[in-house]
């Protein structure tokens, strides 16, 4: 069976995203492109539409403020689309950055794991329970091995050091 079309739009609205992730665009097109091919999707699907922002703090405060209910910036959050596949995200530049640092990996690597996570959310994944956060989790790492990226959930975690 053939997987859905995926078109893929990547907006940057934080300066900082430019500097450390030149290829911001390719690359989060690229990784789409090898999730879509490994990740399970609803039958039926055809075509959608993926929207990237690659935002700051403010910009993800305020949304999840506004869809979430919390007063606080977070790393990725996803909004499916009612009316279409899928749906967009918005990435936190600086609360990804203070990440990546923590647990001692690239920004574009965390940045590219937090991406794969919106959209598997967008997916119609989630880690509420247990068992679908491994299940979730299991996915992260075969997709991000594909692309060359350690599993994600092993780190050293620098902030406590």
């Amino acid at each position: 069976m053939a997987k859905p079309e995926i078109t893929v739009s990547v907006q940057v609205t934080k300066a900082n995203w430019r500097a450390d992730w030149p290829c911001a665009a390719r690359d989060v097109r690229h990784l789409i492109s090898v999730a879509r091919e490994l990740a399970v999707l609803r039958k039926g699907l055809k075509a959608g539409f993926v929207d990237v922002v690659l935002a700051d703090d403010r910009q993800l405060r305020a949304l999840n403020h506004q869809f979430r209910g919390k007063d606080k910036p977070t790393n990725v959050l996803s909004f499916p689309d009612g009316d279409e596949p899928f749906g967009g995200m918005a990435l936190s530049y600086e609360t990804i950055r203070l990440e990546s640092k923590e647990q001692g990996k690239s920004l574009v690597n965390h940045s590219k794991h937090m991406i794969l996570h919106g959209l598997l959310h967008l997916l119609g994944h989630d880690h509420q329970r247990s068992r679908e956060a491994r299940l979730m989790e299991q996915l992260e790492i075969a997709i991000l091995s594909e692309l060359g990226i350690s599993n994600p959930y092993e780190f050293e975690d620098k902030s406590r050091a």
